[in-house]
């Protein structure tokens, strides 16, 4: 096939010399505001033109669309191109996203025209998607949401129909990332120390993720340079990503903005990056790791080898990822504040931080909470004779009905008190020495015989309660 003339809205070409398929199109050129020609390979006819059409709907050309609607997965494209070419999004991005258009496309809905789609179309098939992860049907959603967006604000519809659509809750249960418990963490350590770079040619990348918390794109995109021996820090500030082809590039910048940040060397594995520094002198632009053939590492073969090796010390459920999660759930049981986990992590705000490590957090607060309240006692911003009611130790022996009978005495003269000060109503009085009563009669339900003391103890609460009672309906308000 030969070139064809080319019209403004571009062509789609084989070039015999070249053995590829080319895709002419115009833009505008932000600098002179003039239009301009451009080419890009493609991989078929078929894509060239999906790639014009979704550049004429960005262009919002009013002739081309009123004769040809606008399809939904066009639409979609269109939008993430657009992206793309703002610099909205990066390259790793957009083929992620394109992947998600993908899935949406072997769907009829995708070819339909947007103003033809009802929400309940678009129910219909995001309800099929319930076999799927919550975050897939996420991703799916996200699409529909920002191409009818942009629909609507160029004008193309409207009415959103994604306003009535509701997300379904996956059948499956969230996927957790899982951190390593102290002894595997301890078992994979002295297998990697205990083994040369030759052997594990990916040991310290494991190493500095479990240690330093740092991203495998991080870890694998270190150069020597990066490394301050003196400071004992490592400067973070760029990543290894995937460019729209999936090749494995050096990215400019790290995942977030909060991503450039400098993280401490612990000591023990001080050795193992000074051991790296030397290997990477010989290796281009200083890289710390390098793949066998030279190019950058594919995270995804570091992932693999690091499962394989852990099969082998019966560690499953573990990724490069997982190592990362295993360095910032140490620093949260080790007592670190959340807002200094967040720099080291390098997460956009704390919230991040908190949501990640809610369970971890959880199964300390009790002890955080603890320190909370002795803080209060011992600084007396706590009242020292209001009676801590609640007891953590619960069993019953003589020393515990001791302290019950005396903080059944202390909160009935803390009412009385109320009472007469005018503080609280007779009517709230009453009402909350009956529920005290109450309290004390579901603790008396027990086996005399079995237990003397506890029930003797009982009894003796029983009667000051039935003295306050006695008195209180003689028309005494002062017990003695």
């Amino acid at each position: 096939m030969g070139r064809p003339k080319g019209s403004k809205t571009g062509s789609v070409f084989f070039n015999k010399s070249k053995g590829k398929w080319f895709c002419e199109y115009y833009v505008i050129d932000k600098d002179t505001h003039k239009e301009v020609v451009k080419q890009k390979t493609v991989s078929s006819e078929e894509e060239g033109k999906q790639f014009l059409s979704s550049l004429q709907y960005q262009k919002g050309n009013e002739i081309f669309i009123k004769n040809n609607g606008i399809p939904l997965g066009k639409l979609m494209r269109s939008n993430v191109q657009r992206k793309l070419d703002m610099n909205l999004i990066s390259e790793n991005q957009y083929a992620r996203v394109l992947k998600t258009i993908q899935i949406i496309e072997k769907n009829d809905i995708a070819n339909r025209k947007i103003e033809d789609i009802t929400s309940d179309d678009i129910q219909t098939y995001i309800n099929s998607l319930k076999d799927y992860s919550n975050s897939y049907i996420k991703k799916l959603m996200e699409q529909f949401t920002q191409s009818y967006t942009l629909a609507m604000n160029k004008g193309y519809i409207t009415k959103n129909p994604m306003l009535d659509v509701v997300k379904p809750k996956s059948t499956k249960s969230d996927k957790e990332v899982r951190a390593m418990t102290l002894e595997e963490q301890k078992a994979f350590t002295d297998y990697l120390l205990n083994r040369q770079i030759e052997e594990e040619p990916y040991k310290n990348v494991y190493l500095i993720q479990m240690y330093t918390g740092l991203r495998v794109g991080e870890a694998l995109a270190l150069k020597s340079g990066d490394i301050d021996l003196r400071k004992n820090l490592i400067r973070i500030n760029k990543t290894l990503t995937t460019d729209k082809n999936g090749k494995v590039v050096m990215g400019n910048t790290t995942k977030t903005y909060a991503g450039i940040r400098e993280v401490p060397i612990p000591e023990f594995i001080r050795d193992s990056i000074i051991e790296q520094m030397e290997i990477s002198k010989s290796q281009r632009d200083h890289q710390l790791f390098i793949s066998p053939n030279g190019s950058y590492v594919d995270n995804r073969n570091v992932n693999r080898i690091l499962k394989k090796r852990l099969s082998e010390l019966d560690i499953t459920g573990i990724s490069t990822h997982s190592l990362r999660h295993t360095y910032g759930t140490r620093c949260v049981e080790a007592g670190m504040r959340a807002v200094a986990i967040q720099r080291l992590m390098g997460h956009k705000d704390v919230s991040v931080t908190l949501n990640t490590y809610t369970s971890v957090f959880n199964k300390y607060k009790e002890d955080e909470l603890e320190k909370v309240n002795n803080y209060y006692k011992d600084n007396e911003i706590i009242r020292k004779n209001i009676p801590n009611i609640i007891e953590d130790d619960i069993y019953f022996s003589e020393d515990y009905f001791n302290r019950r009978l005396r903080i059944l005495k202390e909160i009935y003269l803390i009412e009385h008190e109320q009472l007469r000060t005018g503080v609280i109503s007779f009517p709230e009085y009453e009402e909350n020495v009956k529920i005290l009563k109450q309290l004390s009669q579901q603790e008396a339900d027990f086996d005399y015989d079995e237990d003397y003391e506890k029930t003797a103890t009982l009894i003796q609460t029983e009667y000051i309660l039935e003295q306050f009672f006695n008195r209180k309906n003689k028309g005494e308000r002062q017990l003695t």
